[in-house]
């Protein structure tokens, strides 16, 4: 079996960038640090409705987490990635700088409640449960900050970034409360098939794959095996629930190559012959760490 490609959808119209959450939310500042400050952006609900828009055409790309330094992958997407024809075509990684936050005029000692994304919450939480303070989720870490603005409630507060705490209003009560100092976030742009980059230039890629196997022994190891036979590292391998049948996974792995490379291109002709199914989701530069 060879590797199902991803076909490009015909009369894309160029449009803002789609992000989950409110302005100020981690994920705009990963729109503007791959896309600039001046490019166009739309937030939406939630990572389903980023996919969406994306495919509709009201969006013409949009950037999702995919990992946290701290709390590991973002599994919604890599379900959304299956079920979407989409490609992933960059990533960024964007440090995540925790504030907490209340209305103006706010002490510590007034905060009885605490809002944020579980994410950010469990990101703070050896600063958190320094205090008997009730932890209470939303949506999004800005969407906190706006929901503590709009109820106007003296004992509320928020976890979220300075950048969204001064959009909306809030007094910043203590800075940099996550547990690990240089916590940071990997993105990923999402967009419609494209050709992938020039792999010439001296640049570093990533070559995003999923891939099943048989639930019999040996499979995996020999789809591993295409890989390590020709030096391709994986930097990340990760499973997945396959929705096809029960107790069936799908591995999903990085690989420090780009596609189009001799080796990489052999080693995905290869799997095809010992994968149920494969998919390359796209090449693309590596992002900074």
């Amino acid at each position: 079996m060879t590797p199902r490609p991803i076909t490009a959808r015909p009369g894309l119209i160029a449009s803002p960038i789609a992000y989950a959450g409110e302005p100020g939310a981690f994920a705009e500042d990963a729109v503007v640090a791959k896309f600039g400050e001046n490019a166009p952006r739309l937030p939406v609900g939630g990572f389903r409705e980023v996919f969406e828009a994306v495919t509709s055409g009201s969006a013409a790309s949009g950037v999702v987490p995919i990992e946290n330094l701290v709390n590991g992958s973002v599994r919604e997407v890599y379900d959304l990635l299956l079920e979407h024809e989409l490609q992933i075509a960059a990533e960024v990684v964007v440090p995540v700088d925790l504030c907490l936050a209340a209305l103006p005029g706010r002490t510590l000692d007034d905060v009885e409640r605490v809002y944020s994304h579980i994410q950010a919450l469990g990101q703070a939480e050896r600063f958190l449960r320094s205090r008997p303070w009730a932890l209470l989720t939303t949506y999004n870490t800005a969407g906190s900050g706006k929901f503590v603005r709009d109820q106007q409630d003296p004992g509320a507060a928020a976890v979220l970034s300075r950048r969204a705490a001064d959009a909306y209003g809030l007094d910043v009560l203590a800075d940099s409360i996550q547990d690990v100092p240089d916590n940071r976030t990997r993105f990923l742009v999402v967009a419609p098939a494209r050709p992938a980059p020039d792999p010439a230039g001296g640049r570093e890629f990533r070559t995003t794959i999923a891939f099943g196997v048989r639930n019999e022994p040996g499979t995996l190891l020999a789809a591993l095996q295409v890989f390590a036979g020709r030096s391709i590292n994986l930097s990340k391998l990760e499973s997945r629930p396959s929705r096809a049948a029960a107790w069936e996974y799908v591995f999903w792995a990085d690989l420090d190559a780009h596609s189009g490379e001799p080796a990489c291109a052999a080693a995905l002709e290869e799997l095809g012959s010992v994968a149920t199914m494969v998919r390359v989701f796209g090449t693309y530069p590596k992002a900074a760490n």
